[in-house]
């Protein structure tokens, strides 16, 4: 009995290894593609491509949907989807927007603001969906339109924030040395990265440790896989998902906070979009819909190949926005056949 308990692996354990292995293809293939598309841009398309700034910019519009679409893949992860973390966006900025200006608030309580709006959210919809196993889409749907409800009720004219703390935070530069370029005119512009970036990297890293050498994220993983086999292994599968999207909540109140600081501006559009875009960028990044197979440096490229390919539709002077659409979505479709290709592999194993 007992040399069978040591040479045998549960389910679980050997799910595990193939998702990993899986997660490794995956970005193996989302980073390659990137870094395709993006010197073919330089080399066919011109200097802009060619500037570092070109890449920093693409950073600096797309800091927020990052840590958005980490968000997402940790509950893809899990099996599971949030499509509310758009409208938790505009109401963030709308709150901190109207609370800096409106009441002369204070920028690091406009974060704890931020940060409690999503967590709110988060523990709710976690709730709903771990412990009374209600439908993650109904429940992350119910939430987009709540989110988006409350934004109106708090205001519905879009303004900017006049805020000088907040004002000067917001035009905060990182200033990247020696990668700068010089105009026709003749003058040298540095490049830089805004705050969000710096933000947006750190959230990045502590959560691609956080799957890769914690016991929480191989619960995340093992949840994914299998959730029976996960009860099997004494992983609590209902706090696991609840833990899920309560992480979910805290990078939407953190990437709420990011698009704030970059837009500087409450408007009920903001994030308008937003939720689809970091799916799409998770699903690009690898992570799969059936669960268990994703990662946190996937994610990342797959935000910047999402916004990238946009970026070389437009400099192609394709400006109308159906020629993007159809190129997302064509890049969306080769994503889901290679996952496809993968699944398949995974049921000949």
């Amino acid at each position: 009995m007992s040399s069978k308990q040591t040479t045998s692996k549960p389910d679980g354990m050997k799910n595990g290894l193939r998702n990993m292995t899986d997660t490794n293809l995956l970005l193996t293939i989302t980073i390659a593609i990137f870094f395709i598309m993006y010197i073919g841009a330089m080399i066919f398309l011109g200097s802009g491509f060619r500037r570092p700034q070109m890449f920093f910019s693409i950073l600096n519009d797309n800091a927020f949907l990052i840590v958005l679409s980490c968000g997402l893949s940790i509950v893809m992860i899990t099996r599971s989807i949030d499509i509310s973390v758009g409208g938790i966006t505009a109401l963030i900025t709308m709150c901190c927007a109207v609370y800096l200006d409106y009441k002369g608030g204070n920028v690091f309580v406009s974060l704890l603001l931020a940060l409690a709006i999503g967590l709110a959210f988060g523990l709710f919809q976690g709730f709903l969906i771990a412990y009374l196993d209600i439908q993650p889409f109904i429940v992350t749907l119910a939430g987009m339109f709540l989110a988006r409800g409350l934004t109106t009720i708090v205001n519905t004219n879009p303004f900017n924030v006049a805020n000088e703390k907040f004002v000067a935070l917001k035009n905060t530069r990182v200033i990247i040395p020696g990668l700068g370029y010089v105009t026709k005119a003749g003058k040298y512009v540095d490049a830089y990265i805004e705050i969000g970036v710096v933000v947006a990297l750190i959230v990045v890293v502590v959560l691609f440790c956080m799957l890769k050498w914690t016991k929480l994220g191989r619960q995340f993983y093992a949840v994914g896989g299998n959730d029976q086999s996960a009860l099997m292994l004494g992983i609590n599968v209902k706090r696991t998902k609840f833990l899920a999207h309560l992480l979910c909540g805290l990078l939407a109140g953190i990437g709420g906070f990011v698009c704030f600081l970059h837009v500087g501006s409450g408007a009920v559009s903001n994030g308008s979009g937003a939720e689809m875009n970091a799916i799409a960028s998770s699903i690009i990044g690898g992570t799969m819909l059936t669960g268990g197979v994703g990662n946190i440096a996937g994610t990342f490229f797959g935000v910047l190949s999402l916004s990238a390919i946009k970026k070389i539709v437009s400099s192609a002077g394709f400006d109308e926005a159906w020629y993007t659409g159809i190129t997302v979505a064509a890049m969306l479709c080769l994503f889901l056949i290679i996952q496809s290709v993968v699944i398949a592999r995974k049921k000949k194993h």
